[in-house]
């Protein structure tokens, strides 16, 4: 599963139950294109964030009770009343979209696990809420498998992410092992790179972890899904590994012939 721009979302597998298809594609479809007024483009800062409070009048429209008026929330809405999903949690992806406007450097770890609380695991949650898997348990394993995805991602893109002004590298942690940001720019991989990379690995591979068993207590399909999905952040950690965290380079994606290995390790 790659783990680039929510493309982590299973919106076309063949693994997915059916009945859950359309309401995960139109998740999917309100996250991508919220994220992508953040991201893409060549909008100014206000009009990405105008357009993400169209977006959130929408829902507030939809927790009035009163009809939307675009075509994309009319589906939000009817998703929202028949699975009886939680409108805070589409809140809160605006608010992480609207700071990736707003902000562009995290003063540490903790404020890096911030934005992804907003950014990434209502995404997981939202799931949950389909899957009719709501228990306090279920829900912090999937907070952990989400916020590994999104650091995943993060280590995958430091380079694109610095090209659109932003570092999500924890600024502590990079005075700590001698990274500057001109080191970044130069694409430079020393000693301390590796170590300040090497971390954020391990931080990764030990949330993902421990929201495993979320994946084997999932019934059928639906879990063999999620082990997918966690299988595949994993390998991406593994290939950054094994280029000596060089993603300026050799940036870690999933290829069609890790497709066997993942599926064995899923099942």
């Amino acid at each position: 599963m790659p783990v680039d721009h929510y493309e982590n979302f299973p919106v076309t597998s063949l693994l997915l139950p059916a009945r859950l298809r359309e309401p995960v594609e139109t998740i999917y479809r309100f996250a991508r294109s919220a994220d992508d007024f953040a991201d893409e483009g060549e909008a100014t800062p206000q009009q990405r964030l105008d357009a993400l409070a169209a977006y959130r009048a929408e829902l507030e429209r939809i927790g009035a009770g009163e009809p939307p008026q675009t075509p994309l929330f009319r589906d939000v809405e009817r998703i929202v009343r028949e699975h009886k999903l939680p409108l805070p949690l589409f809140i809160a992806l605006l608010d992480a979209f609207s700071q990736d406007v707003t902000k562009q450097r995290y003063a540490d770890f903790a404020e890096l696990l911030d934005y992804c609380r907003r950014s990434a695991n209502p995404v997981g949650r939202l799931l949950l809420q389909l899957f009719g898997k709501t228990d306090q348990a279920s829900l912090l394993q999937s907070d952990s498998i989400c916020t590994a995805l999104q650091l995943i991602n993060f280590w995958q893109d430091v380079e694109i992410d610095f090209a659109k002004g932003r570092i999500y590298l924890p600024q502590d942690e990079m005075r700590e092992h001698g990274v500057s940001e001109e080191q970044i720019a130069a694409r430079h991989c020393d000693d301390g790179w590796r170590a300040l990379i090497g971390l954020q690995i391990e931080r990764a591979r030990a949330l993902m972890s421990s929201g495993a068993p979320l994946a084997r207590a999932l019934p059928g399909r639906t879990g063999l899904e999620i082990r997918a999905t966690v299988q595949g952040g994993l390998r991406i950690l593994e290939k950054l590994q094994s280029t000596g965290c060089d993603m300026f380079r050799h940036r870690p994606v999933l290829r069609w012939h890790d497709w066997p290995a993942l599926l064995m390790r899923s099942l």
